[in-house]
């Protein structure tokens, strides 16, 4: 069976990011999302305040990944609006987790263009990486079973802190890490005790962590203005996948644009930009 974490040997841009496979033949529309309040979480479901990030906006025209054995992804057309929230949909091997991680500056483009924030895909993948967070995706960026909640969020704040961090607010700034993304669990609960739900957000809060301890620890930074997430469904029924997506668009609302992987777009109907994917084995 094919998967959309097969190997494969486009261009890459950072070491794990052979991790996504398939193909795909896509054309993305939908309603602008601004505006739909979120629920389900913390962050504020009214969108940012005046001079709050926006996120930056994500155009593609004819984005297209060859690998070894084919188009991974062909002929994609995406535009979404910055602080919009966008639900990358597809059956395995459509290239679901490829076209994350080209839209991550982490695979470079075959063919056609795209933009995040007016940073070229081809032209420029090291700057996209900058301002694009990844969340959790198999085989490129996981967790850890063994670590509780509060060590992996800890263990991000070190890196973007130093030593010195820890001795100033560090609880408070778990706390924030994990309320910005509307996880509401026991800090001291291990990762492998986490419902999958769960588990998304905690990779969501790790994406986002460094810049908003930098934020809280030296005043307004430029924070990261895409949210990478993969299989965002996966492990769960309807109704938790539908306050799923209710808590990503409320993070879309905190200031950051959201592409999200999927099985099914329908619990995000409403709330996201459908950007369906078809494997064409054809192409």
């Amino acid at each position: 069976m094919t998967s959309d974490h097969d190997d494969l040997s486009p261009t890459i841009e950072t070491p794990g990011a052979a991790a996504a496979a398939g193909g795909t033949d896509a054309t993305a529309s939908g309603p602008d999302p601004e505006g739909s309040g979120a629920g389900g979480g913390r962050p504020g479901a009214q969108g940012p305040s005046t001079g709050q990030a926006r996120g930056l906006a994500v155009r593609t025209r004819g984005l297209s990944l060859r690998g070894a054995r084919g188009w991974v992804f062909h002929g994609v057309d995406l535009d979404v609006p910055a602080g919009g929230l966008a639900a990358v949909s597809g059956i395995a091997g459509s290239g679901r987790t490829a076209l994350l991680l080209t839209l991550g500056g982490r695979m470079r483009p075959t063919e056609g263009s795209g933009t995040v924030g007016g940073l070229r895909l081809d032209k420029d993948p090291r700057a996209v990486q900058r301002v694009a967070a990844l969340g959790l995706v198999p085989g490129v960026n996981e967790l850890d079973p063994a670590l509780t909640v509060r060590e992996h969020v800890d263990e991000a704040l070190a890196l973007h802190e130093g030593v010195l961090g820890r001795f100033r607010g560090r609880d408070a700034r778990v706390r924030h890490a994990l309320e910005r993304v509307g996880l509401d669990v026991d800090p001291g609960a291990r990762a492998d005790e986490l419902a999958p739900d769960e588990a998304r957000l905690l990779g969501a809060a790790l994406a986002l962590v460094g810049s908003s301890s930098r934020r809280l620890l030296a005043g307004p930074v430029a924070e990261p203005g895409l949210l990478l997430l993969d299989d965002v469904d996966e492990g769960l029924p309807a109704d938790r996948q539908h306050a799923l997506w209710q808590r990503l668009r409320a993070i879309a609302a905190s200031g950051v644009t959201v592409v999200a992987a999927c099985h099914d777009p329908a619990p995000a109907e409403g709330l996201a930009i459908p950007v369906p994917l078809s494997h064409d084995p054809s192409l």
